[in-house]
């Protein structure tokens, strides 16, 4: 029997996965990410864990901070993209 592909993530899941990623690439503790995008360092804990629906302009500000474009919080990983070119 063959083995079922994994689901592809929720936005929600592309999200948490790449706002963390980013972060630690950038060495910003939650803290920091949240004082440069203007949030409470627990919501930017919550977005990482799932806990929490963002809003457009949230993402805004995250990527802002990140230094990078809304897109790229909503990339699939790299392993998910992989996978679904096969």
């Amino acid at each position: 029997m063959a083995k079922k592909p994994d689901p592809a993530p929720t936005a929600r899941e592309r999200i948490a996965g790449n706002v963390r990623r980013f972060r630690l690439e950038r060495a910003f503790s939650q803290e920091k990410l949240a004082e440069l995008a203007d949030f409470h360092r627990t919501y930017v804990s919550q977005v990482e864990r799932c806990i929490t629906n963002i809003s457009i302009d949230g993402l805004e500000r995250l990527a802002g901070a990140l230094g990078v474009d809304v897109a790229a919080l909503l990339e699939l990983p790299a392993a998910t993209r992989k996978e679904s070119r096969r």
